[in-house]
């Protein structure tokens, strides 16, 4: 995997401000925040996107993420926040290493802008779930 400023920040090369830490999961406040208390939380574990994430890796994240979560709404005093996580450029990943944004939302309108372009489903709706549940397989 190529080298990334996560890379940098886990071998201690660049500081942070450190939020949480165990043997695979490290979290801290981004240095460009969309809003107070804006916290990234990574795998330890090199990849690039949560497809190329180890299970083991994966439910470590699982583990912390809520805890994390409730830390940030608590120390905010927000209410309400956003989880985000980005893969691939298309999906405005700029970091190649996986990593979750957790985004206090305040009434201020600070945090992250959302436009949400849905459709309806459609006809091919059960054949596109066999082959998504094939892959599965």
């Amino acid at each position: 995997m190529a080298e990334t400023i996560f890379s940098k920040i886990l071998r201690g090369e660049i500081p942070c401000h450190r939020v949480y830490e165990d043997e695979q999961v490290l979290a801290f406040l981004d240095v460009n925040p969309l809003s107070r208390g804006h916290t990234l939380v990574i795998p330890k574990e090199a990849a690039a996107t949560l497809d190329r994430l180890s299970d083991e890796a994966a439910a470590a994240i699982g583990r912390v993420l809520p805890r994390i979560a409730r830390a940030v709404l608590k120390a905010t005093g927000a209410r309400d926040f956003n989880v985000l996580q980005n893969n691939g450029r298309a999906a405005h990943q700029y970091v190649d290493h996986v990593h979750f944004h957790v985004i206090p939302r305040f009434k201020d309108g600070s945090g992250l802008a959302i436009e949400w372009r849905a459709a309806p489903l459609g006809a091919e709706g059960a054949a596109l779930a066999r082959e998504i549940a094939s892959a599965l397989a």
